[in-house]
């Protein structure tokens, strides 16, 4: 059957059971556009700004664990989509972008909205596309949701010149997808996997360090399961919040520059440092050449490029992380494993020694943390958080609750503010049994803040928590801790009426001073069934601690209560 190059993206998208399409149209996708019109397949939101689709396509991807979808039109339609796939790239998250392109013979001729898409996108993706051919597009489209979604996940570029839109080719959606070149490992090595078991059982201090391939992988039981087996303790990295849950006796916290004590002295002083999904950054292991310095290393992934990429590994192991870990506990049961109870107990005493705290005010200003724990009481795990990124965010981190994988979404190795309230959008779209809050700076919320439009029209009751300093809060925590106190240009006392802003967007607001202020707004919020933005005047001067100053070892923390 033939049909338009438009339809078929359409079909293509059906054929994938895509729920729902987040996007911005323009003339460049006009002809996709025309058949969505027509289409009853999947709900398409329509968001504010292109950047923000992305956001949303990210967050949905990240609470479901299935691929997001966003479309966008050429030029500035997809110079504004840059930041959020390279956010999610970053992160890995599944994700396939369809951008409009102008009409094969005008590509090159600088036309109206024209810009080389592909070459921007080939940074900051994990493939893309120039479709030369309509007959061409179903197998891209294949090929892309299959790359997005296995071995290392990302997001996958498909760019669509306007006459592949209008041209016609026989329609067959491909059954299977044949990459002679891509062919991701997904069994590790059970030689290696041998290696890592005896080294386990040789070493007297081993601590397993997890990361956001643990989340994308699906093996929180797995890891869960390994840790109790075998006693040994974890530390979960900024994006791997969630996977031990929080009651666990074993998580012995975050880890990182503003890690726990416990977590960040587990790193320091462990004799084995087993990694599962995680890339060793900078923000986690601070000063590079002192991080787990006596250790050796098992480290498990499924992207044979991230290993030995920052960190030598004794023991590497190339492989999904799931299957990698059956393979491990199966085997593991028949080796004779010491008793790491002592080394245990010794974490345990340095979480009694520097517990993660903050020091309340004695008047009535409200400190942030509290903020967070309080969300953590009244919602658990009822709700999914987002965050944008500065200090809100690591204080969400610190403090929140988290009890499962995938209820923590925030971008981690961008660090792009602007996220939060997008990405909440996704998260309520697709989860919509939970309550989809995104704990926000006021710094951060304006960089999104026509998104409260996209709320009300879909009816996704986002909860926005303003931590309001006014300040850039991460940024003046720097000049004010290592530039002598020079403020510049972090100040945010010029603020709107937040209240006004979100009311007149359709949402309801609430602006809080007390603790019992708060506990009435939260429960009112989550009644409205709207989209909500609650602000929290807090601690202007507040610091998130603990801290590991920039080129110091983990050991080398600023600590709450240190001058």
């Amino acid at each position: 059957m033939k049909m338009t190059g438009a339809k078929i993206v359409i079909e293509s998208l059906r054929e994938e059971g895509t729920e729902v399409v987040f996007g911005y149209p323009g003339g460049a996708i006009m002809n996709v556009y025309d058949e969505i019109y027509k289409q009853n397949y999947f709900q398409h939101i329509l968001t504010r700004h292109e950047q923000a689709a992305i956001h949303a396509a990210d967050g949905y991807a990240r609470a479901t664990g299935k691929v997001g979808v966003a479309i966008v039109t050429s030029g500035p339609g997809f110079t504004n989509a840059v930041t959020g796939i390279a956010t999610a790239y970053m992160d890995s998250i599944p994700m396939v972008v369809i951008s409009g392109q102008v009409p094969t013979q005008i590509i090159g001729t600088d036309g109206f909205q024209e810009i080389d898409a592909v070459g921007i996108s080939r940074p900051c993706t994990k493939h893309n596309y120039l479709v030369k051919d309509v007959k061409d597009l179903s197998r891209i489209i294949k090929e892309a949701f299959h790359i997005a979604s296995t071995g290392r996940p990302g997001p996958v570029h498909i760019d669509i010149p306007k006459d592949a839109t209008i041209n016609q080719a026989d329609f067959e959606y491909p059954k299977e997808v044949n990459l002679p070149t891509y062919k991701p490992t997904t069994k590790g090595n059970k030689k290696q996997i041998k290696k890592a078991i005896d080294a386990i059982a040789e070493s007297e201090k081993p601590l397993i360090y997890i990361g956001g391939g643990a989340v994308l992988s699906n093996c929180s039981h797995e890891i869960r399961e390994l840790a109790k087996h075998a006693n040994i303790p974890a530390v979960e990295t900024l994006m791997a919040r969630g996977v031990m849950g929080h009651k666990n006796e074993l998580l012995f916290g975050m880890l990182g520059m503003h890690g726990e004590y416990a977590a960040n002295m587990a790193a320091h002083e462990t004799d084995l440092l087993i990694s599962l999904g995680a890339r060793f950054d900078d923000r986690v292991t601070g000063r590079l050449d002192q991080f787990a310095k006596g250790a050796k290393v098992v480290h498990i992934d499924i992207d044979p490029a991230s290993i030995d990429k920052l960190v030598k590994p004794d023991f590497p192991i190339v492989g999904d992380l799931k299957l990698v870990l059956e393979g491990l506990l199966e085997s593991i049961q028949e080796v004779e494993l010491k008793d790491y109870t002592a080394w245990v107990n010794e974490l345990k005493e340095y979480q009694l020694q520097e517990p993660l705290r903050y020091i309340e005010n004695e008047g009535d200003m409200l400190k942030p943390q509290w903020v967070v724990e309080r969300i953590g009481h009244l919602l658990g795990d009822k709700a999914i958080i987002s965050t944008d990124v500065g200090q809100h965010q690591m204080w969400a981190a610190q403090f929140y609750p988290f009890s499962y994988p995938r209820q923590w979404v925030t971008s981690g190795g961008l660090g792009t503010m602007g996220y939060g309230l997008p990405a909440a959008m996704g998260v309520a779209r697709g989860c919509p049994d939970k309550v989809s809050v995104n704990i926000t700076g006021d710094g951060s919320i304006l960089m999104n803040i026509q998104e409260l439009l996209t709320c009300t029209e879909y009816e996704l009751p986002v909860i926005n928590v303003i931590l309001n300093n006014n300040y850039l809060g991460m940024v003046r925590q720097w000049q004010t801790l290592f530039y002598e106190n020079r403020l510049s240009e972090t100040d945010l006392s010029v603020q709107p009426d937040f209240i006004k802003l979100v009311e007149s967007f359709g949402g309801k607001g609430y602006k809080v001073h007390t603790k019992e202020d708060f506990d009435i707004a939260l429960k009112d919020a989550i009644a409205s069934k709207k989209v909500c933005m609650i602000e929290v005047l807090v601690d202007r001067l507040e610091n998130v601690l603990p801290m590991v100053p920039n080129g110091h070892a983990l050991n080398e923390m600023t600590l709450v209560g240190d001058k």
